[in-house]
């Protein structure tokens, strides 16, 4: 069954707000088709020319076959439309807080995004970050904790479950996670639950996978390891023999696999099985087959 909404992104690894787009849809239950092009080739207006009058992505088709291009009224549109989704909290005072942390950040935090682009490839020792960059971290670590205040959350998430507050976080919190950004002992905990939310790891895990490295976002910084969960040591082997005949995500027949802890394991494409290589356990369906 066609899904009624056409997503726009651009690279997962790199396009923050891209990120945001599509966890409003994944992270919450509600299906898209997707087109994706390559920031920075020709490929990327090529893409916006079908979503006109966007400029940006992420863009939404809707059903009807109006174009919805920034990711705040994204998110306020399908909360419309799907309001049992629960892209914002049910309680007033809580759903309050959330619009305004999501409006914030919708329109702040320059300093940080300039210096700080969003990169999931790569995790550094550390940027140099400027006062500027300090001084929005500052920023971040009191609204979060005021939030938390307000509405009394006391889990991971900021106004209690999940929500597009969370969402509009999101690439913020790759960003500390991948420029070692110092901030509090609550703040770090607040990036963990980021970098294990579910959806989260299937993003990253394709963004590992879906094209080259973009030079933009490379710095001379020293290297650390990610800091998000530990991933399953899965590698792509050749060959497609396998302990499944068809892919766990379309039902197609094997054609290439990965090994996994000497198991053999296949997939219907090279991106099937390459985002599975990059983190197993962000798949469901993988991991179904992978504990039969």
């Amino acid at each position: 069954m066609t899904a009624p909404y056409d997503l726009a992104i651009g690279d997962r690894a790199y396009s923050s707000w891209s990120l945001r787009g599509w966890l409003l849809f994944e992270a919450f239950g509600l299906p898209c088709n997707l087109h994706r092009a390559r920031l920075y080739t020709d490929e990327f207006p090529a893409l916006l020319a079908q979503f006109a009058p966007a400029r940006t992505v992420p863009a939404v088709r809707m059903p009807e076959g109006v174009v919805v291009a920034e990711s705040l009224a994204i998110a306020e549109e399908l909360a419309s439309r799907h309001p049992e989704a629960g892209h914002w909290p049910a309680d007033p005072r809580a759903r309050a807080v959330a619009r305004a942390l999501a409006a914030e950040m919708h329109a702040g935090f320059t300093a940080l995004r300039g210096h700080c682009p969003m990169n999931l490839r790569i995790s550094y020792e550390t940027c140099e970050p400027p006062p500027e960059v300090l001084a929005d971290l500052e920023r971040l670590q009191q609204i979060w904790a005021w939030a938390r205040r307000e509405t009394g959350a006391t889990g991971d998430w900021l106004c209690g479950n999940y929500s597009a507050a969370d969402v509009f976080f999101a690439p913020v919190a790759t960003r500390i996670a991948t420029y070692n950004l110092p901030v509090g002992a609550q703040a770090s905990a607040y990036v963990a639950a980021h970098l294990a939310h579910p959806a989260f790891r299937r993003w990253r895990a394709m963004g590992m996978v879906d094209g080259a490295d973009q030079p933009f976002y490379r710095r001379d910084w020293p290297q650390r390891a990610w800091p998000g969960p530990a991933v399953l040591p899965a590698r792509a082997v050749e060959g497609a023999t396998a302990e499944n005949t068809t892919c766990p995500y379309s039902g197609k027949p094997v054609t290439h696999a990965l090994e996994l802890e000497g198991r053999r394991f296949g997939f219907c494409n090279v991106f099937c099985r390459d985002k599975t290589a990059a983190d197993p356990e962000a798949w469901p369906a993988f991991m179904a087959i992978y504990r039969s």
